[in-house]
């Protein structure tokens, strides 16, 4: 009787579970998170950035105070006591010119001229004593003279009255070209050398062609030589120019420099450049957050627990914390860390930073510098 009812009872348990399992419940499964990532955010802030443009080039004497050196008459070197690219100081020769015989006979006669005149006037001055001669001309042979005075001036201006001229550094500068040598005749007015003033250089720089729309004159340049990278000299943008060098596909823009460069700054050193092209507000992000791909630059932020791509142009990209343009949502947090795990519209957790350095990520600084 006993067995029975107990065989009844676990009947009716069995029927029990049957009909629980018939009612459309389903038991509860384990939570599978393994598609879920764990990612440090920030709050998106912005920040004042200096933007800086970048560029090479050459320092060159200045074509507007640089000069090619000459003499108004023909001649032959005799010597030459400076070489290309050599420093000199005011004064000393360069080069000494024995004028031409031509330039010696226009002398002579230009002399002789003059002695007539002045022996004319004399008799002519008796003359007019004895009433055998006008005042117009006692008038006459003085013009004379005065003409015969002015020939020989102009003779010795152009170095007839010497049998050698030097021709010598008119500043404190460097000879940047010889163009005749030992022995040679030059005509009037020939180039010999070409000078440039110690305190007249001038950098020519080449720039990126997107970065034009950012130059204009005035602005702050600080150049560095290659050679002395720790010396840096400052001047100030004088042109941006408008059209592209076919040769180097860069924008040809020009930095004027102040007097005392020469001292420091030889011509034909190779420079560096970083021009002053203002300051711009962006949001400050940690350079890790930011990603690229045949798309361009983008980051995350995190909307409904979910990862969310944002395209972003990056306007500083040389420093740990960078400055970016884009749609930022101010009030959805930025990925810094774990971004390189994320594809758009994964599933993220928000976890808390295990070091320092992560923390760190997340404070940007006050102020950063950019280059473009």
């Amino acid at each position: 009787m006993i067995r029975r009812c107990v065989t009844s009872y676990l009947g009716a348990l069995a029927v029990l579970g049957l009909l629980a399992g018939c009612d459309g419940a389903s038991p509860p499964q384990p939570t599978d998170d393994s598609n879920t990532v764990t990612v440090t955010t920030m709050t998106p802030r912005q920040q004042l950035f200096h933007d800086t443009i970048e560029a090479i080039g050459t320092a060159v004497g200045d074509p507007n105070r640089a000069r090619t050196l000459s003499l108004a008459h023909g001649g032959q070197v005799v010597s030459v006591a400076a070489n290309a690219g050599q420093r000199v100081q005011r004064g000393a020769t360069l080069l000494t010119i024995s004028p031409d015989p031509t330039t010696r006979q226009a002398f002579q006669q230009a002399q002789t001229a003059l002695d007539l005149a002045r022996g004319d006037l004399q008799r002519t001055g008796k003359l007019v004593a004895q009433r055998l001669a006008t005042q117009s001309q006692l008038a006459a042979a003085r013009k004379s003279l005065a003409d015969a005075q002015a020939a020989l001036e102009a003779q010795k201006a152009i170095g007839g009255s010497s049998a050698s001229e030097a021709v010598t550094a008119p500043a404190d500068g460097v000879v940047t070209a010889l163009r005749v040598g030992l022995g040679e005749r030059v005509a009037a007015n020939a180039p010999l050398l070409d000078f440039t003033p110690a305190q007249a250089l001038v950098a020519q720089l080449g720039v990126q062609p997107q970065s034009g729309g950012k130059l204009k004159a005035g602005m702050p340049v600080q150049l560095k030589s290659v050679y002395a990278p720790a010396e840096t000299f400052v001047g100030a943008l004088r042109m941006v120019g408008q059209s592209i060098d076919p040769q180097s596909h860069l924008l040809p823009a020009q930095v004027e420099l102040p007097a005392s460069t020469g001292t420091g700054l030889l011509a034909g050193t190779a420079v560096t450049a970083q021009i002053d092209a203002g300051d711009f507000r962006a949001w400050a992000v940690p350079r890790k957050a930011v990603l690229h791909d045949d798309r361009g630059n983008y980051l995350f932020q995190v909307h409904d627990g979910h990862a969310k791509r944002v395209d972003v142009t990056v306007r500083s990209p040389d420093d740990d914390t960078v400055g970016v343009q884009g749609s930022i949502d101010p009030r959805a947090p930025i990925v810094v860390l774990g971004v390189y795990e994320l594809g758009d519209g994964d599933a993220v957790t928000v976890g808390v930073p295990k070091d320092g350095a992560a923390a760190a990520a997340t404070q940007p600084p006050a102020s950063a510098s950019s280059s473009t």
